[in-house]
């Protein structure tokens, strides 16, 4: 599958790049998907969650009337769930989301989320290019000749490249990761997905 290279300037430039069918031409399997999606939510949770029961709250733990004979449901404490300033029953404790997956079905996961950007017209593919100083201006202008300005975008680098990800990291809807932490959460969720050229091979080494 062979794709324009774009400046950015937005034109088409005069190379073109051949993307490996196993990746980006696969039939998508969507119960990987859900898997590392799942999992990738879940891990993103802290789990401090906590309420007070009984046990914690402070209070007397005098029996407040007598077992038989008020006409009543029997109460023991005052710090009872049923009465107000009570502990809560069964309330939320801090635990721990996290659950693992096999390497090879979280490739295939990526590679089934960048085979439906590629059936959908989500994929982007972009000259590579830096900043010498973090411009989010300059930045904001890329985005503005691809036409993604008022798009959700994820930006695909080849390796770590600060400039560009301080450009635009005060830009909401626009996420730079580089290849070796692209994630099918964060692929599914951006409208676009502009890959620069020198991320490609790096990106078909990760998941081949």
């Amino acid at each position: 599958m062979e794709v324009k290279v774009l400046d950015t300037k937005g034109k088409a430039t005069s190379s073109k790049v051949k993307l490996s069918d196993s990746i980006f031409a696969i039939e998508p399997n969507d119960h990987a998907i859900y898997l590392d999606v799942k999992q990738h939510l879940a891990n993103r949770r802290q789990g401090t969650h906590k309420s007070k029961e009984r046990a914690d709250i402070t209070g007397s733990t005098r029996k407040i009337k007598k077992q038989k004979g008020t006409g009543t449901a029997r109460a023991g404490s005052i710090k009872s769930p049923i009465f107000r300033g009570g502990g809560r029953a069964f309330g939320p404790r801090p635990r721990n989301y996290h659950f693992k997956l096999n390497t090879k079905l979280k490739r295939v996961a990526r590679r089934s989320a960048l085979s439906y950007k590629a059936q959908n017209d989500g994929l982007i593919i972009m000259d590579d290019f830096n900043f010498e100083t973090p411009k989010t201006k300059e930045f904001r202008t890329i985005l503005s000749n691809l036409k993604l300005e008022n798009e959700k975008v994820l930006l695909v680098l080849g390796n770590n490249n600060d400039n560009v990800y301080l450009s635009a990291k005060n830009l909401q809807n626009t996420k730079v990761v580089p290849a070796e932490l692209l994630s099918t959460y964060d692929v599914l969720n951006a409208k676009k997905v502009v890959i620069a050229k020198g991320a490609i091979e790096a990106i078909e080494k990760i998941l081949n």
